[in-house]
């Protein structure tokens, strides 16, 4: 469902999506998203970690542009952000964590490159929802592992992942 079309960083930097799209070197690249599981995923991790948001420090939001590189700004489902960090409309430091929570319509190929320019910018944990089974897998060493707990021991944040489930409305 990605369409592309070249444009200047400067155009895309002062267009709206909606939903917003990414910039990837000249091309705008459509997110899917849109279907009730997602948004429901995508909402339960939201009020995850806002819940736990002055106790870790942190900043949780929905599709807020991260620029990944020079030329990429990707644009994560929910972004984890150090509340220390400086306050940036397009942030340009690593978050602690990025989710993206899978669509009928994402690819293999189109979700590698994404969460390869997470791991080049710095982020700890990148995260992959897939909401047909509700596993979690965190991408380590190049690859998608599922995993049952999110550990990030110097901001002293561990919990399973399966409690963000219990959020859902089903």
């Amino acid at each position: 469902m990605a369409t592309s079309t070249h444009v200047p960083i400067e155009v895309y930097l002062r267009s709206s999506y909606e939903p917003d799209a990414e910039y990837v070197d000249g091309e705008i690249e459509e997110r899917p998203v849109g279907e009730r599981d997602h948004a429901a995923w995508r909402a339960a991790i939201v009020v995850w970690f806002f819940q736990h948001s002055r106790e870790w420090n942190i900043t949780v939001l929905p599709e807020l542009r991260v620029q990944a590189a020079a030329s990429r700004f990707r644009v994560p489902d929910v972004a984890v952000l150090d509340s220390s960090a400086p306050v940036e409309q397009i942030t340009t430091h690593a978050p602690l964590a990025v989710f993206e929570v899978l669509s009928p319509e994402d690819t293999v190929k189109r979700l590698k490159h994404k969460l390869e320019d997470y791991a080049a910018m710095g982020i700890p944990q990148i995260w992959v929802i897939d909401p047909e089974d509700g596993s979690f897998s965190r991408y380590e060493n190049k690859q998608l592992v599922t995993r049952d707990r999110f550990d990030e021991a110097g901001r002293g944040i561990s919990f399973e992942v399966g409690e963000i489930g219990k959020l859902l409305r089903r």
